[in-house]
């Protein structure tokens, strides 16, 4: 399995009564929004990671919409979605993104073109727990490290994996964007560690990883803001030698594992840079106007997370980059990537990506970047070596599948079968 394994390192930037039938909660008052029946999802309830506790994550699924090159439904692969944040529920994903189903600013619900679920099964998980929907019966249980996470989650698919036996052969591919680009790596790493300890019938079927306008690596990433946006015309060379400065004080603090502060530096990096561009919002320098992703938590009534997953140490940061290296090593990984995404874009993603201890990132570097069209349109860009792509959405800023949804669901589905630009 090892083999297949791919990584996509795709750089975009980039639940309601019915559904939580099995939460403790009360009812929703009369005045909430409807869910439609035809938009629930085919499973969705509770994977216990604690059965001490009951801690558990919250899941919700939804299978292909129709099979592909006469495969059956039944044996299509399986995307799992993760948010970033930390600590966003993945129904911003499900409702705003990726899922069959997008809701609105008038909160009602509207089938989405570019749903993933298409030809693949999808499932979102409430990641880590205390976030979304999942439970977290104390504060002590909430993963403050990636590998508890990881431990988290693999024993959340393991379950999810049991719940129907067609899911034991179908092909896994772990998705997700922005903090998720911490997730992924690390969960991908755990996942394939734990195979090689594991009988076959236990493993997980792992074929490969794409994270989404990633945060990977922030010491390395946080250093691309200032240039990144003088090249855009957006600062001059006063306020690009001012937003250096307080780069390197964010790099200090990170190398002297003081993470708190390092976290506050890292804040004022990006809020200076939006004073001073005047822009609505960084995650796509072009909006007018925020992301209105607050619609979710209408709908919802909350989307809740928790403090305690922010504080990471330096440790961490550089392990998760040993294991995206890791997962490239074994396989086929993406990294994707909205071009207008002045937080965690292309330049801040490339900065990360080249540092990367694979023998195969020289032969990545000289790869052709090849351009890409979808229905003879401009989309976009895609540079391939051997298991690793790189793809850059036009158009789009963090949210890329939302500002793309159409050429989004094209390059998911390419990418995993490897079509067009992405064929080996």
């Amino acid at each position: 399995m090892e083999s297949l394994l791919k990584l996509l390192l795709l750089l975009f930037i980039t639940v309601c009564h019915r559904v939580l039938a099995a939460t403790p909660s009360s009812p929703p008052p009369s005045s909430a929004p409807s869910y439609p029946e035809e938009a629930l999802p085919t499973k969705s309830g509770y994977l216990t990671v604690n059965s001490t506790t009951g801690s558990a994550i919250f899941y919700a699924f939804y299978e292909a919409q129709t099979s592909y090159n006469k495969t059956p439904i039944s044996e299509s692969p399986i995307l799992i979605w993760l948010q970033g944040g930390p600590g966003c529920s993945s129904m911003l994903g499900n409702l705003r993104e990726v899922g069959p189903w997008i809701l609105n600013q008038e909160l009602t619900l509207e089938a989405n073109p570019g749903s993933w679920n298409q030809i693949f099964g999808l499932v979102f998980l409430d990641n880590p727990i205390g976030t979304g929907f999942s439970i977290a019966r104390s504060n002590q249980e909430i993963p403050r490290n990636q590998y508890d996470i990881a431990k988290h989650l693999f024993i959340a698919i393991q379950k999810f994996i049991a719940l129907d036996k067609s899911f034991k052969n179908r092909p896994i591919y772990l998705t997700g964007e922005s903090y998720a680009g911490k997730y992924i790596p690390a969960l991908g790493y755990y996942i394939i560690k734990m195979n090689s300890q594991l009988p076959k019938e236990s493993r997980v079927n792992l074929r490969g990883v794409a994270i989404g306008n990633g945060l990977t690596d922030p010491e390395i990433q946080v250093s691309t803001h200032a240039i990144n946006s003088f090249y855009l015309g957006l600062i001059n060379e006063k306020q690009t030698a001012l937003l250096e400065k307080l780069q390197m004080n964010t790099i200090g603090f990170i190398r002297r594992g003081k993470w708190s502060e390092a976290t506050d530096a890292r804040n004022r990096v990006l809020d200076t840079l939006t004073n001073i561009t005047g822009l609505a919002t960084l995650y796509d320098y072009r909006r007018l106007i925020p992301y209105q992703n607050g619609v979710v938590d209408k709908f919802f009534e909350q989307c809740r997370g928790e403090e305690g997953v922010r504080s990471e140490g330096r440790q961490i940061f550089r392990e998760v980059q040993q294991c995206g290296e890791w997962c490239v090593a074994r396989g086929c990984d993406e990294e994707r990537e909205g071009q207008r995404d002045l937080k965690d874009g292309v330049p801040s993603t490339l900065a990360w990506v080249k540092t990367m201890r694979w023998d195969g990132i020289p032969g990545f570097l000289e790869a052709e970047r090849k351009v890409w069209r979808v229905d003879g349109k401009l989309a976009g860009y895609v540079q391939k070596w051997k298991s690793l792509s790189h793809v850059v959405v036009l158009n789009a800023g963090h949210l890329m599948p939302s500002d793309q949804p159409v050429n989004s669901q094209v390059m998911i589905q390419d990418w995993l079968l490897e079509r067009g630009l992405f064929a080996s």
